[in-house]
C-alpha cells in the first residue's frame, strides 16, 4: 500500500459526520467509459488524456464542451438541451456524448469498486453518513447498476444542479447543497474527489478533509489543486473508532 501524499487520510467521527463521495472514477470505473466517449466526440481535435483532465473531467457534459472547444478557440452556438445527437451546437455536441457513454454503459454494464464499497461499510457501524456529489445526469443511473443507488439517501447529480439553477464544479455548491440536504456543517465533512475540477470545488467550499484518489497518475495535480492528501485507493483511507 502506498503512502498517502499530503498527509493523514482519516475519517474521524469524532470530528466527521459525513462522507461526500464523487461516483465515476472514485465509486465506480465509468470514468474510463467517459473518456473513451469524450476521445470519439473530439476525435477530430486531436483531443489527449491532457485535455480530458483539464478540460473535462469533474465537469457537466455541457460544461465539458465550452471548456475543450473554448481551448481550441472554436465558437459554437449554445443550442438547446433537446438538441437532437450532432455537432451543430455545444448542447448537440453534449448530447453526441452522453448518447456514446450510455451505449457503453449499456454493453458493459459496471460494477463499484471493490475499496469504494468497503469504505462504505465501514462508515456504517460510527454512524458517518455518506452522499454522492456527480456532474452527470446519469449518476442515479449508474449506481442503480452498480446496486447502490438505495444505500444513498441524498444523490446531487447533474439532474440536480440543473433543477437548483446551481454552478457545476468547480463551483462547491453541489458539494455545499448535498452538505445542506444531509443536515451537515461543511466543516465537519469529507470530499472525496478524483478529478482536479472537483478538489478545487472541496478546496473552496470549506470542508473539514479533502481526499484525492490517484487512480490515473494524476497526485501532483491533485495536491496542486487543494487535496488535503491523496490516495492510491480507498482502503488506504483510515476510519477512527468513537471512542466511549
Amino acid at each position: 500500500m502506498a503512502e498517502a501524499s499530503g498527509g493523514l487520510a482519516a475519517v474521524d467521527p469524532g470530528r466527521h459526520d459525513l462522507v461526500l463521495f464523487d461516483l465515476d472514477g472514485v465509486i465506480t470505473p465509468t470514468a474510463e467509459l467517459h473518456r473513451a466517449a469524450w476521445a470519439d466526440l473530439f476525435t477530430d481535435y486531436s483531443f489527449t488524456e491532457d485535455d480530458y483532465l483539464r478540460f473535462i473531467d469533474g465537469r457537466s457534459r455541457y460544461d465539458g464542451v465550452r471548456a475543450f472547444l473554448a481551448s481550441r478557440d472554436v465558437h459554437l452556438p449554445e443550442g438547446h438541451p433537446d438538441d437532437p445527437p450532432g455537432d451543430e451546437s455545444v448542447c448537440a455536441l453534449g448530447n453526441r456524448k452522453d448518447s456514446a457513454f450510455r451505449e457503453r454503459l449499456d454493453r458493459g454494464g459496471v460494477l463499484p469498486y471493490p475499496d469504494a464499497t468497503r469504505l462504505i461499510e465501514r462508515l456504517d457501524p460510527p454512524g458517518v453518513a455518506s452522499a454522492v456529489v456527480s456532474s452527470s445526469r446519469n449518476a442515479r443511473g449508474v449506481l442503480a447498476a452498480a446496486g447502490l443507488l438505495q444505500r444513498f439517501e441524498v444523490v446531487v447529480d447533474g439532474v440536480v444542479i440543473d433543477s437548483e439553477g446551481i454552478a457545476g464544479k468547480p463551483s462547491p455548491a453541489p458539494f455545499l447543497l448535498a452538505a445542506r440536504r444531509s443536515g451537515v456543517d461543511p466543516a465537519r465533512t469529507v470530499v472525496i474527489e478524483d478529478a482536479e475540477s472537483g478538489v478545487t470545488a472541496g478546496a473552496s467550499g470549506g470542508f473539514g478533509l479533502v481526499i484525492g484518489v490517484d487512480r490515473v497518475g494524476a497526485r501532483e495535480a491533485l495536491l496542486a489543486a487543494g487535496a488535503d492528501v491523496v490516495v492510491d485507493d480507498l482502503d488506504e483511507v483510515v476510519v477512527s473508532e468513537v471512542l466511549s
